[in-house]
């Protein structure tokens, strides 16, 4: 950040009086600019024995497997962001179910959250962010494919909570990859 995005003035990073980290402070106006996380929200939707995936066509990952999910909008609540989300990746309309997984990204700032949801009909087809979409069964997730780390986890607890019953919030905390997956 050069500038200040209330008055235009050239920014300075430091760390402000009462604070404890560095950020962009406007020498002008005095505003701090605080950059925090961003909260990736999304659902795993399900029909019968069978979660819907979705095929990006955006960058990062153009081409893997994914479950609906994307960055969360203001004035929107966690349950809401799955929802659109799931509505633009796969023209999916969905009932969302409990907290699933909630998995810190320290390395990228970012933290990902997933639902439980249910698929209210079969009515789905690729969104503008979506090259396909599919409904899988356990045998049938393309492992090799999945485009995102938490995604896989999320999926992985999935199958395995079907598996016992037992159905529990799962939280992680992803370490960076090592440098043959980036």
């Amino acid at each position: 950040m050069k500038y200040c995005s209330s008055c235009g003035a050239p920014v300075a990073f430091r760390i402000p009086p009462g604070d404890t980290l560095p950020r962009h402070v406007c020498e002008h106006c005095g505003t701090i600019h605080y950059q925090n996380p961003k909260v990736v929200v999304g659902a795993l939707p399900v029909w019968e024995d069978k979660v819907l995936l979705c095929r990006r066509a955006i960058e990062p990952r153009h081409g893997m497997w994914t479950l609906p999910a994307g960055f969360m909008e203001n004035e929107e609540t966690t349950a809401q962001a799955a929802a659109r989300e799931t509505l633009e990746e796969a023209c999916a309309r969905i009932e969302v179910g409990e907290l699933y997984t909630l998995i810190d990204v320290p390395h990228i700032s970012q933290v990902h959250i997933i639902y439980r949801a249910r698929l209210l009909d079969l009515d789905f087809r690729p969104g503008e962010e979506s090259l396909d979409v599919a409904l899988f069964a356990e045998h049938e997730i393309p492992w090799e494919q999945i485009a995102f780390r938490s995604i896989a986890l999320s999926l992985r607890h999935y199958f395995d909570d079907r598996r016992s019953g037992h159905w529990s919030v799962h939280t992680a905390s992803l370490a960076p990859p090592p440098p043959e997956w980036r």
